[in-house]
């Protein structure tokens, strides 16, 4: 029976375009997956409407947030066919250097859905194989709800990214008990940044302009909120200030910036500490300026954070089924026929939740 791939196409600035077609046989290596829902990132919005180039030329499947089912495969990957998995926003080649070396997300070879190729704005989308994270022990167990608190598919699409990316940043920074977490930007990202760094045992500080997602920081773990609109000087008190009541020390600050602005980038370069680090987890094209001697006046560590190593997906999948961190609530669910709206309120900030892009058949 052939299968019809249906969904949007980005075709220029701010303009996607209604696709319908036939469904290619696998590649050798690759599963096509049926999705159940794909989530919408800032860097979506920063394709379709920022001017940030996508590797691959329009016009292009946008969406890298992806969780569906296995429906066919090439050869070399069959054993997939009937399972639901996790499609990881980055998929390295698992070959070169810097996979072997344990960097797998610095890998050059690496394929991001919605950027280097086809993604999951659509019905149907080819990945590959090798990456893939299974989300139920065998493939006659893939139907019902997923984990304890018994989530749907679909709602697991956002920890292909929003809760991986965090993830791999907390733990190269190795954020842990007696630590100080400070979560610059508390949206789509942040709000998983600030679960899981309190998961690890840090105290963690929350920083946005927005008093919603502020008081959202708290109800998800934050043991305090601040307006990203502050002067850095009084940031910085009232995080010592709250060192000084918890017990943590006021110096080896886990920087966590999550925001993808200017604004929040110079904020959370101001917060470094002697001995502290800051992980880059959001992006913006826009330049900014910094004094990097701060990284060698205070001995601290920067890190960049692409996307998440395959081999960490399972521990995400496992927070969140567990409801350790939790994702309902924070995720919206609308149709996919209706991507041109829905995107565009998104982008307009007119949508509180993470939305998921869910096909009709789903």
């Amino acid at each position: 029976m052939e299968r019809l791939v249906r969904g949007w196409r980005a075709v220029g600035t701010g303009k996607l375009e209604a696709f319908e077609r036939a469904a290619e046989v696998p590649a050798h290596g690759s599963a096509l997956v049926e999705v159940a829902g794909c989530g919408v990132c800032h860097t979506d919005l920063g394709y379709l409407y920022g001017g940030v180039p996508t590797k691959h030329p329009w016009p292009l499947v946008l969406g890298h947030e992806i969780a569906g089912t296995v429906v066919d495969a090439g050869t070399g990957a069959r054993e997939w066919i009937g399972r639901r998995v996790l499609v990881p926003a980055v998929s390295p080649c698992g070959a070169c250097r810097w996979c072997r070396s344990g960097r797998p997300t610095a890998c050059r070879g690496s394929r991001m859905p919605g950027n280097d190729e086809d993604g999951g704005f659509a019905s149907h989308v080819e990945v590959p194989a090798h990456t893939l994270c299974p989300i139920d022990a065998t493939a006659d167990a893939g139907s019902g709800p997923v984990g304890s608190v018994g989530l749907e598919l679909w709602e697991l699409a956002v920890v292909a990214d929003a809760v991986t990316t965090p993830l791999q940043a907390i733990r190269r920074a190795q954020v842990g008990r007696g630590d100080l977490a400070v979560v610059v930007g508390a949206g789509g990202v942040g709000i998983y940044a600030v679960q899981i760094a309190r998961a690890a045992g840090a105290v963690v500080a929350a920083i946005d302009v927005s008093e919603e997602r502020r008081g959202r920081a708290v109800d998800y773990g934050a043991a305090l909120a601040l307006p990203g609109t502050d002067d850095p000087k009084d940031v910085k008190a009232a995080l010592r200030k709250l060192c000084a009541t918890t017990g943590v020390p006021a110096d080896g600050w886990r920087i966590l910036e999550t925001s993808g602005s200017t604004a929040g980038q110079g904020l959370a370069w101001s917060l470094l500490t002697p001995g502290g680090s800051i992980s880059v987890v959001g992006y913006t094209p826009e330049a900014s300026a910094f004094r990097l001697s701060n990284l060698m006046a205070f001995d601290a560590t920067a890190y960049g954070n692409w996307g998440c190593a395959p081999a960490l997906y399972p521990e995400a999948l496992a927070l969140v089924k567990s409801g350790v961190v939790r994702v309902r609530g924070l995720v919206r669910r609308e149709p996919l026929h209706d991507a041109p709206r829905v995107l565009e309120a998104v982008h307009r900030g007119e949508v509180a939740e993470r939305v998921v892009l869910v096909p009709d058949a789903a």
